[in-house]
């Protein structure tokens, strides 16, 4: 597999689409790190709910702490699932299955090589940096 991006065969549209397939990747491991947060803060608001749980028991309000450890504490955060199976699904139904599509296409176009674009981007600016040109934008100096 080569790295090197000027050797891949690829037209500004493949490029462009390679570019957009891997931005969208990027954000929906965006959006699973965010699931994982929600699973994760969820997890602890449930610890504290358990904590009150005792509380109001300590407190002599057991019809309350009653409730709340038989309605809410086990009952699930959409649809009766707990955020530990709605990460499970994000990840085998969706997440799993974009990457490797993703993976698929990349392979098919640019030899597998990922951030094609950013890639080119490193190339060109090390090449002008070795050459000590400017990147043509005015500067507002006068000469």
């Amino acid at each position: 597999m080569t790295t090197d991006p000027d050797d891949l065969e690829l037209s500004d549209a493949e490029a462009d689409a390679l570019h957009d397939m891997q931005l969208g990747i990027e954000y929906v491991y965006r959006a699973y790190g965010n699931l994982l947060e929600f699973h994760h803060e969820l997890g602890h608001a449930m610890d504290r709910m358990s904590d009150a749980e005792d509380a109001l028991r300590e407190a002599g309000h057991d019809e309350w702490a009653d409730e709340l450890r038989d309605d809410h504490l086990p009952s699930g955060a959409i649809s009766d699932q707990w955020t530990f199976e709605l990460v499970e699904e994000f990840s085998e139904e969706f997440l799993e299955e974009v990457d490797a599509f993703e993976d698929d296409v990349r392979e098919e176009l640019a030899d597998g090589v990922d951030h094609v674009t950013e890639r080119r981007q490193k190339r060109r600016l090390r090449d002008r940096a070795e050459r000590g040109e400017r990147d043509g934008r005015d500067d507002g100096s006068s000469d």
